[in-house]
């Protein structure tokens, strides 16, 4: 009775096991070789992402000429600020004992100068009258005309600190808004070598700037005037608008890639954007709309068996306008014929170049190159045009695995490793 129920069981393991390999057949001779895409008409929209900070247009370092201890402050943080008004006081008392001495200096000058002029003009007559020497007469008058000098210098010293003396009121030199304050009431600030600084105004946060840093790669495609869409991360929801105010040219090198900044105006009026945030800016280059544009692996499939130089030859053929089609070299079994469009139709002509091909099988199973010019790339769909090309049209855009067609296996390149030999390279947009 226990051998009897061994072979039972083992005779339905082996059933099932037989029944699940049936299966797979089945299921693996019933799946396409290949994956398919429809040619669609779409807009297509190239842009280049970059980063950068958003900034006040015009923002002014507010510093002291003169150094002293902060005895008042009068404007903090977000403040609202008018054109000369007061922020600051700078303790005056060393400043206004300077204002004493050179009052002081210039009263004593001034005192000299009398004494010097009453001298010159006494001598003068005396000297004319042959009273008194030459020499006398010479000296009289290089004493008044030194103390005339004397007194001009001690002039300028009295200004000079006066000036300094105003200087320890600080004023606003600009309407703006303080976006920093560096000092507190009782802390010291020298300005011997450097004006410190104290404030930071922006002028006006209405209107502000986003400094973007472009690859050198990207940046003959920014051009002024052009659109600028960006988001925020506090606000990841919302889409801010800019547009392109200047392409500065100097370039900033930071481990061997060279980048340029890109000025881009932005408008603020609700307030919602702040100095420093971190923008991620996309720029608007190119756009076409309601073109014929197939997925980017379309344009990377190749089929295994046929030689990249064997295309590119054929490539070569088309857009020489030579009297044969492009074909391809080394088919499997003979699956691939010659570069005809879907409809026949001879691609050889004067205008078209094609930079590109497209796979496809035709009513009898066999593969079908079609070259295609590509255009604009969004990195997900690209623009094509071409003999052959029609709305609705299946093309390859990669092969399943393990699957055999009538046209043999076939593989998709990476999009990662380099172009095989005797391709041509590919434009811009084409992925």
């Amino acid at each position: 009775m226990k051998k009897t129920r061994v072979t039972i069981a083992i005779a339905a393991v082996a059933v099932i096991g037989a029944a699940l390999w049936f299966y797979q057949r089945a299921d693996a001779s019933e799946s396409p070789p290949y994956r398919f895409a429809s040619v669609q008409r779409a807009n297509v929209h190239s842009t280049v992402s970059a980063t950068g900070t958003l900034s006040a247009v015009t923002t002014v370092q507010v510093g002291t000429q003169v150094s002293g201890q902060i005895a008042e402050i009068r404007a903090d943080f977000n403040d609202r600020v008018k054109k000369g008004e007061l922020l600051a006081r700078i303790d005056p008392t060393l400043q206004k004992q300077a204002v004493s001495d050179a009052q002081a200096g210039v009263e004593r000058v001034k005192a000299q100068y009398e004494a010097a002029r009453l001298d010159y003009e006494r001598s003068k007559p005396l000297y004319e009258a042959q009273a008194i020497t030459a020499t006398e007469f010479n000296t009289s008058e290089s004493n008044y005309l030194v103390a005339q000098a004397d007194l001009k210098s001690a002039q300028i010293a009295l200004d000079k600190a006066k000036q300094n003396l105003a200087y320890t009121n600080i004023y606003a030199p600009i309407d703006g808004v303080v976006v920093e304050r560096n000092v507190d009431v009782g802390q010291t600030v020298a300005a011997s070598l450097q004006a410190p600084q104290l404030f930071l105004i922006a002028n006006d946060l209405a209107q502000m700037q986003i400094l973007a840093s472009v690859d050198e790669s990207d940046i003959g495609r920014i051009t002024e005037g052009q659109r600028v869409t960006f988001t925020v991360e506090s606000y990841p929801d919302d889409v801010f608008e800019g547009t392109v105010r200047q392409v500065r040219l100097q370039s900033v090198t930071t481990e061997n890639v060279v980048n340029y900044t890109v000025v881009v105006s932005v408008s603020n009026q609700n307030g919602k954007l702040l100095p420093g945030m971190t923008a991620t800016v996309t720029f608007h280059t190119d756009s076409a709309a309601d073109v014929l544009t197939v997925p980017n692996a379309a344009l990377r499939f190749r089929p295994a068996g046929v030689e990249a130089e064997g295309t590119a030859q054929g490539r070569r053929s088309t857009a020489s306008g030579s009297d044969t089609a492009a074909s391809t070299a080394g088919g499997s079994g003979g699956s691939v014929r010659r570069v005809e469009g879907a409809d026949g139709a001879d691609t050889t002509t004067a205008a078209f170049r094609p930079t590109g091909t497209l796979w496809h099988l035709d009513a009898s199973g066999k593969l079908v190159p079609l070259p295609v010019h590509a255009g604009l790339s969004d990195g997900q769909k690209t623009e094509v045009q071409g003999p052959g090309i029609t709305e609705g049209l299946k093309v390859i855009v990669g092969s399943n695995s393990g699957g055999a067609g009538a046209a043999g296996a076939s593989s998709v390149s990476n999009p990662l490793q380099g172009q095989q030999q005797g391709e041509r390279p590919r434009p811009p947009g084409v992925f």
